[in-house]
């Protein structure tokens, strides 16, 4: 699903956004529910960029990749935590591009989750390729997502992937 999200532009910076893992479900601009194969996923677009809200039998999980005012978590290229029964790791990258690299890129992923009927996508006020994204996937007994947040005013695309599943015991 694509929206124009009616909100000024809050992310000025990839630099500025923060991770966090557990917080509270934050004022939304736009909510996507999916049915996963028994989990619940709830794709929430922020005015300062995506939290994801995940409820199995297993327990809950919510993700929230923002500008979090007087957070001091920055975004890590890597987190991997065990949260009771469950296995969470997360990813994610800056890629820097040129303005034409970065127009081409922005057309292409907005093409892929706009029909697509796992993802939530919107566009902020005053530039086109401004948007933030996000596409849920299940895949072997677990729940996966990836996001994209553009900042064309830097040329500066971060894209993250998330996956969360059942712990497997350990090999003897």
């Amino acid at each position: 699903m694509l929206t124009t999200l009616k909100t000024a532009y809050t992310d000025t910076r990839a630099a500025d956004l923060a991770w966090a893992l557990g917080r509270e479900p934050l004022p939304a601009l736009a909510v996507l529910d999916l049915q996963l194969s028994g989990a619940t996923l709830q794709l929430r677009l922020l005015g300062a960029s995506h939290q994801v809200l995940l409820e199995q039998d297993e327990g809950s999980c919510s993700e929230t990749v923002a500008c979090m005012p007087g957070s001091s978590t920055p975004l890590p290229l890597g987190v991997a935590k065990r949260l009771g029964e469950w296995e969470y790791e997360f990813a994610a990258r800056v890629e820097t591009l040129t303005q034409g690299q970065f127009a081409g890129r922005a057309q292409e992923l907005l093409a892929l989750v706009a029909d697509h009927p796992n993802s939530l996508a919107g566009t902020f006020p005053g530039s086109p390729h401004a948007f933030t994204a996000m596409l849920a996937q299940r895949h072997e007994g677990q729940v996966r997502w990836r996001t994209w947040h553009a900042y064309p005013q830097e040329g500066q695309l971060v894209v993250t992937r998330s996956r969360v599943g059942v712990r497997m015991p350990a090999a003897l």
